[in-house]
């Protein structure tokens, strides 16, 4: 389900938890920030950001403070959250869970995937920033070890991909496909020539669904939007690279269990 602010994926929807994935629509940014820029990692003013995140926490049903995201780094840390924590004391991570109630886990991105996860039986949630590297090097994994360190069990675990720079807008260099397949042979499925010569399209969220596949995930959906051709809902870095623009804003993804 989905509609301009938000979009919602059916794998995700259970009793007793909340979702979204945000786009750029219906916040109080302006100009290339326009208009629910949720990253206070952009130039945007600051106080447009925490109203933008407001918005978002409020859609799912909480106050802003309920609301936390990470000072994501392409690693492969997940966090195990009890409580919020305030912007200042953003950990570096890129990858959280809970089995607390209303705290909303918010990951933000403008190209790369988020992923929300459930196990709706035993009460636990999850959310991961995938970027290449880090889905690379186990972000995933990683985030379902967590996980089930707070009860849930992986074949009970549902997954949703969110909206992402999509496999027809993803060109890599000649390097990137040798960097996957010396760390997993199964890679190398994700990758198409692209019309530059010596370069290659390669599918994120595929790869993406690869591994959460492999990993034992009992269900997972794809958006199947991409981030860098639809402009006027998503945010996206490659765009402004190829644009030259100085900035660029950043969209938010979020799920929560209800109290």
């Amino acid at each position: 389900m989905s509609d301009r602010s938000t979009i919602r994926l059916g794998a995700l929807d259970a009793g007793g938890i909340q979702h979204a994935f945000f786009t750029r629509q219906g916040g109080v940014s302006g100009g290339i920030y326009a208009s629910l820029n949720c990253g206070y990692g952009s130039g945007d003013a600051p106080d447009h950001v925490e109203r933008n995140r407001g918005i978002a926490a409020d859609l799912l049903g909480l106050p802003p403070d309920r609301l936390v995201s990470c000072y994501q780094v392409h690693g492969t840390t997940a966090l195990t959250v009890t409580q919020p924590w305030v912007r200042a004391d953003n950990p570096k991570a890129d990858a959280m869970v809970t089995s607390v109630p209303g705290i909303a886990l918010g990951i933000l991105a403008a190209d790369c995937a988020p992923v929300l996860f459930h196990d709706a039986e035993a009460g636990v949630i999850g959310a991961a920033h995938g970027g290449w590297r880090g889905t690379l090097s186990g972000v995933m994994e990683a985030t379902l070890a967590a996980m089930t360190a707070l009860g849930a069990t992986i074949d009970r675990v549902k997954a949703g991909i969110g909206p992402c720079i999509g496999p027809d807008s993803y060109e890599v260099g000649a390097e990137f496909p040798a960097r996957f397949r010396d760390t997993d042979a199964d890679s190398v499925g994700f990758f198409r020539p692209a019309t530059r010569d010596g370069h290659f399209m390669f599918d994120l969220p595929g790869y993406i669904a690869h591994r959460l596949h492999r990993a034992g995930v009992a269900e997972i959906e794809a958006a199947g939007r991409d981030t860098a051709t639809e402009e006027e809902l998503f945010f996206s870095y490659r765009r402004t690279c190829l644009r030259g623009d100085r900035d660029y804003g950043r969209g938010l993804a979020a799920i929560a269990l209800s109290k």
